[in-house]
């Protein structure tokens, strides 16, 4: 995997390693993570067999994925690493893993997040966000793990009743559930409901973190969220397409400054609490992060009415700012603005 010998890559991996954390915590632990070879599952992955080898962390990961080749070709560095252990898996179906050492934290990663399967695979969306978290948690009351993590979404929020500028953990706006659009945050919204379940009925320890719109060089091509395509766009060359009138006001994450808004999480957050992972200066309007995009790579910016099905996986929502502040207050900090963090996804891809 070229990544791994991108200097810019290894300095946002290195970084997180290099964080003030109680890493202790997490010391000769295991982790196990769905959504393995996903935006925000292979950075963690990364940065915790790099910490391995710098700082001897000695933490095990059990990455789950459905393509062993994927995941052995995105994990090439650590091919041999004993701390790195495959796990084939659908989280729609009941994890059974026999043989298998002692099970730690979960951190469940996996989702649809792309806009395109909300239409196409609505079925397949809310199954992972629900079956798929329920067969987990199954899984860590079984085993008595220390720590579960649900990642969810901004989207929980719905739209902006207009009362607020920025959503605490406590908000909850408009969503019209009977949409197609609605599997993927109603879901969402279910799925931190079923948490709190499990705290309450049965003592799991678990916390919930809520991402922004993530991005970075972990990013994969066929992703057809804006930010993505805004920046596929302008690595092939070509001007960068807007959908809309581009007036939706989001927060946005750079994916090291999500995955130590994760870790700072798992390891300081309060069991059932929900943290919002975002920070005001990436906070931008998608036409103004378009611009963006387009001058780095002396492009136009172009509009152009998305078909029916494009429409039918689009958010609804036009103003979603999250408020970071409970997060910051355990210990979070992070690195990059939107300006930056563009700056260093579009460098990274196009050397790789």
């Amino acid at each position: 995997m070229r990544l791994y010998t991108n200097r810019l890559y290894m300095e946002d991996i290195h970084h997180i390693c290099d964080l003030n954390l109680a890493w202790k915590q997490l010391e000769n632990k295991s982790m196990m993570i769905s959504g393995a070879t996903g935006l925000i599952g292979s950075f963690l992955i990364d940065v915790i067999l790099e910490k391995n080898l710098t700082d001897g962390l000695n933490c095990t990961i059990y990455a789950l994925g459905r393509s062993e080749k994927k995941a052995r070709e995105r994990f090439a560095k650590f091919a041999d690493d004993l701390h790195f252990v495959f796990i084939p898996y659908d989280v729609k179906f009941p994890l059974e893993c026999k043989g298998l050492g002692k099970v730690d934290f979960i951190l469940h990663l996996a989702a649809n997040t792309h806009p395109m399967l909300y239409s196409t695979d609505p079925i397949g969306t809310i199954a992972t966000n629900i079956i798929g978290l329920k067969n987990l948690l199954d899984f860590a009351v079984k085993h008595q793990v220390e720590r579960f993590v649900f990642a969810s979404s901004n989207e929980i929020y719905g739209e902006n009743r207009g009362d607020v500028e920025l959503f605490d953990e406590d908000y909850c706006g408009y969503i019209n559930s009977n949409t197609l659009r609605a599997g993927y945050p109603e879901s969402k919204r279910c799925g931190e409901a079923l948490c709190q379940a499990y705290k309450s009925q049965l003592g799991l320890d678990e916390i919930v973190v809520r991402f922004t719109r993530s991005y970075g060089p972990t990013m994969l091509m066929d992703d057809t969220k804006a930010i993505s395509q805004f920046i596929r766009k302008g690595i092939v060359g070509e001007d960068i397409v807007l959908k809309s009138d581009g007036n939706q006001f989001y927060s946005y994450t750079y994916v090291s400054d999500a995955v130590s808004g994760l870790l700072v999480a798992l390891i300081n957050g309060k069991n059932g609490e929900a943290y919002n992972i975002a920070d005001c200066k990436s906070d931008i309007t998608l036409k103004d992060l378009a611009m963006i995009v387009a001058n780095i790579h002396s492009k136009k910016v172009v509009l152009e009415l998305p078909d029916e099905v494009e429409a039918a996986g689009y958010s609804k929502a036009t103003k979603a700012r999250l408020d970071g502040r409970k997060l910051r207050s355990i210990g979070w900090i992070p690195q990059y603005d939107i300006q930056t963090g563009i700056e260093r996804t579009i460098q990274i891809l196009k050397s790789v």
